[in-house]
């Protein structure tokens, strides 16, 4: 299965016997298990990552199920794990949202929780903006009206009101995603936007509860897009753990780059 190939994967990028490793096996098991990434054609590198996430997550949470089914057999009221749905997947990469919903009517204040593993931010601007502004834009208050309207229980009708999203839970390992394909007088482009970046000290505090678990990141991997909507070419830079060396992932391309190259205006997956 794909969970079993990824593993393999790893093994192979980690144990150094190798001077280089192709993820070819991963992607055919895993084009065979969901064939819409099996063809040679364009994909979009964000639905593919949150596909694989979800994929090992299952796997994952599976085998810690049978796990507990088999170790608590002899427990008539044991719980088996699943109920949970935690993995290691979701244990580093997700996080939680709480959408606060105000009736502009009564006042009434209601909280949806959501969990994300990866943030879909929208680019405020044409030309230049931060990672921040990214951020700014996307927890900033909306309103909601008209066919937006919510269903106010204590009012016991349909109101307008405000929604303000705040992160009440920051995962380990936090992706943002930016949204560079937009819908602009009614055809999808792509957004060239410089989105400026800081590769260490991201403080996620202004957007987060004060009950938040952590608020600090540093930057350690980036996914690049080049090319338009019909044609494009999908590259890597990622950081060494150990070493903390950049390294420029581009098809067989591997090469070491400096500090200053990793800041692209391609970047549109951002791992911190």
């Amino acid at each position: 299965e794909s969970a079993t190939a990824f593993g393999c994967l790893m093994s192979d990028m980690w144990l150094g016997e190798f001077d280089y490793v192709s993820p070819e096996a991963f992607h055919s098991v895993f084009g065979k298990r969901y064939p819409a990434f099996s063809r040679r054609t364009q994909h979009d590198a964000q639905e593919f990552l949150i596909c694989v996430l979800d994929d090992l997550h299952e796997a994952f949470k599976e085998v810690r199920a049978q796990l507990c089914q088999g170790r608590h057999s002899s427990d008539a009221g044991a719980s088996t794990g699943s109920g949970s749905g935690t993995s290691i997947i979701t244990k580093l990469f997700e996080g939680q949202l709480s959408y606060g919903i105000r009736c502009l009517k009564c006042k009434a204040l209601t909280d949806r929780p959501e969990s994300f593993t990866v943030l879909s931010l929208p680019i405020p601007s044409t030309r230049v903006c931060s990672l921040q502004d990214c951020l700014e834009c996307f927890f900033q208050p909306d309103t909601l009206t008209r066919n937006n309207q919510i269903h106010c229980y204590w009012c016991g009708g349909n109101q307008d009101a405000t929604v303000k999203a705040s992160i009440t839970k920051a995962p380990q390992i936090i992706i943002f995603h930016l949204k560079r394909f937009a819908w602009q007088d009614k055809h999808r482009r792509k957004l060239s936007t410089t989105v400026c970046y800081p590769f260490s000290d991201l403080d996620l505090s202004p957007y987060s509860t004060v009950s938040c678990n952590k608020a600090e990141y540093s930057l350690c991997a980036v996914v690049n897009h080049a090319g338009d909507l019909d044609y494009g070419h999908y590259t890597a830079f990622c950081k060494h753990s150990v070493t903390k060396h950049w390294y420029s992932f581009d098809d067989a391309q591997v090469t070491k780059i400096p500090d200053s190259a990793v800041q692209a205006d391609t970047a549109y997956l951002l791992f911190y």
